[in-house]
Formats: structure tokens, C-alpha cells, sequence
């Protein structure tokens, strides 16, 4: 399937993009560990499945309005979504190192009794798969890059037959993003004497330069 490649590599580019997100998942990891890390990144896979049913439904709204080419409306705006990005991404975000040490409420298991630490872990994860869940929810930027991710799948899918490639296309990107996710909060201890704010500007610079590429090309596209 032609538009695999392009699914990976959305994944891969979304999993590398710098915010939030980014920071407390590898802070989580390191101050509370693996399974605290993997709660909190549930949370926030439940926010994107939900904006990518919405980029979805808007979608097909668009695609029904199309009177050129089923596609050239929704192009048109994902392209330009995606240049948005690119360049707010390369000129306008800025990056700075957060401290791992600044989320609170560690457990200290020897002061409290197994059965109070049970119920203080279960609504440590509770909480830390609210916050995930809100943070990305509440993030105007993520609902942006997924329409603009859904007007790309939508061209990439159109010389195949049938509404499920789409879906298909969705289901690698979330998939890629999450598995990377997993990585990341695996390694972070082993990671993050690595990470140097020059490291994250030249990631941001990459992911900049191929998100105004891609809207680039949805564009032009549709012209030539």
C-alpha cells in the first residue's frame, strides 16, 4: 500500500514534535516510572482518537461540498494547515529544557500503610490520565495538525476503492505515534543526558521544514 510509507513517517514526525506532551512523558517516566508514563500517554491517545473521529466527520463535510474534485477543497485547506504549522514551528515556537523534578506527589512508601499506597497509586494514575487526556484535548495546535494529517490521508487514499483505507491510514499513525511514545519513557533515563536544547531546535527545525513541504505540495498539487 502506497500511502504505508506516509503513515509511518506522520507517526514518526508527531511522536518527535516538541511540547508539552513531550516533556511531562519523559518526566513522568523518570520520576514515577514506566506504567505512570504509559497511563498518562493513554490519556492523551484518547484525546487524539476523539479529534481524529471530529477531522473525520469534518472532513467528509468538506469533501461533500467539493464541486472541482471530491478532494480539492479539503486539500486545499489541509495544505495550508500544514504550511501553518511549518512555519510557526520554524520561526515563532520556542524551546527550553523543562526540570524532571518538578512534578509533585511522589509516594514515599515507607511512611504510609500498602493498602493507603494502593489507593494513592490508583488515583496517582487517575489523575495522571485526566491530565494527559486534558492537556491534549484543551492543545488548539493537535485538532490544527489532525485535520491537516486527514486531508493528506484523504489524497493519499483516493485511487483506492473503498472508505476503509482511511481509516487504515489513521489507525498506523496512532499506532507509530504511540509505540514511539512507549520508547521514549523506556529510555528517557537513559535519554535525557542527551537532550540539549540545540538537540530539540534542530528536531524542531526538521519537522518544521517537512510539515511546509507537505502543505506545499497538497497545494500545488490540486493546481498542476
Amino acid at each position: 500500500m502506497d500511502y504505508f510509507f506516509h503513515a509511518f513517517v506522520l507517526g514518526l514526525l508527531l511522536s518527535m514534535m516538541i511540547g508539552p506532551v513531550f516533556f511531562l512523558l519523559l518526566e513522568i517516566s523518570i520520576t514515577k516510572g514506566f506504567k505512570a508514563a504509559m497511563i498518562f500517554d493513554a490519556g492523551v491517545l484518547l484525546s487524539d482518537i476523539i479529534y481524529v473521529f471530529l477531522s473525520l466527520f469534518f472532513a467528509y463535510q468538506l469533501r461533500g461540498l467539493g464541486s472541482l474534485k471530491d478532494n480539492f477543497l479539503l486539500s486545499v485547506i489541509g495544505g495550508g494547515l500544514f504550511l501553518s504549522y511549518g512555519i510557526y514551528n520554524l520561526w515563532f515556537k520556542k524551546i527550553t529544557l523543562s526540570n524532571p523534578h518538578s512534578i509533585a506527589s511522589d509516594i514515599v512508601e515507607d511512611q504510609e500503610p500498602q493498602t493507603d499506597l494502593v489507593k494513592k497509586q490508583r488515583r496517582t494514575h487517575a489523575l495522571l490520565f485526566l491530565k494527559g487526556f486534558t492537556l491534549n484535548l484543551l492543545n488548539p495546535g493537535v485538532v490544527i495538525y489532525w485535520l491537516a494529517i486527514i486531508a493528506k490521508g484523504f489524497d493519499l487514499v483516493e485511487s483506492h476503492s473503498g472508505s476503509g483505507h482511511i481509516y487504515f491510514f489513521v489507525i498506523i499513525i496512532l499506532a507509530v505515534f504511540f509505540g514511539v511514545d512507549c520508547l521514549k519513557a523506556y529510555l528517557a533515563n537513559k535519554l535525557k543526558p542527551l537532550v540539549t536544547v540545540n538537540l530539540l531546535r534542530s528536531l524542531n527545525i526538521l519537522i518544521g521544514c517537512a510539515f511546509i513541504g507537505t502543505g506545499v505540495f497538497l497545494i500545488l498539487r490540486q493546481f498542476l
